[in-house]
Formats: C-alpha cells, sequence, structure tokens
C-alpha cells in the first residue's frame, strides 16, 4: 500500500472490509487499524468510501458498513474530511 500511495494520481476506496471479515462475527472495531493505515497513506484527498452493496448484505446491512467505518475515522477528522470520503473524492475521481 505505501507504494501504491506514493503515485500521486492513486486514490483508495475503502469497500468491502465485512465481506472480507467474518460474516458473523465482525465488529467495527477490527476495521480500525486497516482503515487507519489507509487513511496515513493515501491522506483525506485520495481515499473514498464504497458500499460494497448488494454484496454487503451477506454481512450486514448498508447502516452498518457506514457505521463501522465511521467508528474507525480519527477523531480528529472534521466536516470537510468526511465530506471528502464519503462523496467529494468519489465526484473528482470519476468526474460526476
Amino acid at each position: 500500500m505505501r507504494v501504491l500511495a506514493g503515485y500521486p494520481n492513486l486514490y483508495c476506496k475503502l469497500s468491502g472490509m465485512v465481506t472480507e471479515a467474518d460474516h458473523r462475527n465482525w465488529r467495527p472495531e477490527d476495521f480500525k487499524p486497516y482503515v487507519r493505515h489507509v487513511l496515513d497513506l493515501f491522506g483525506p484527498d485520495r481515499v473514498l468510501f464504497g458500499s460494497d452493496w448488494p454484496v454487503c448484505l451477506l454481512a450486514a446491512g448498508y447502516d452498518e458498513v457506514v457505521g463501522a467505518l465511521l467508528k474507525a475515522l480519527p477523531e480528529d477528522w472534521g466536516e470537510r474530511e468526511r465530506a471528502a470520503l464519503f462523496g467529494l473524492n468519489a465526484r473528482k475521481i470519476y468526474r460526476i
């Protein structure tokens, strides 16, 4: 991931976490080290949220997926960083 993050034109989508975890026993705190690692490497302007819907339904509902990611975010992340993660970065990347 560190090598990939070194390329300024690459972005990272946080998606599929619950479906890659134990479908019945995952907890939101399980994802924190992975989310933080990606955020540390790519920063708030090169990471975007992916719900993995409808595949996420194998392990969680949409609200649970969002909630798990929110719990993993750094405490000092404000509205600007959250807005980037949950939509603005996707608009920029996909040019929509």
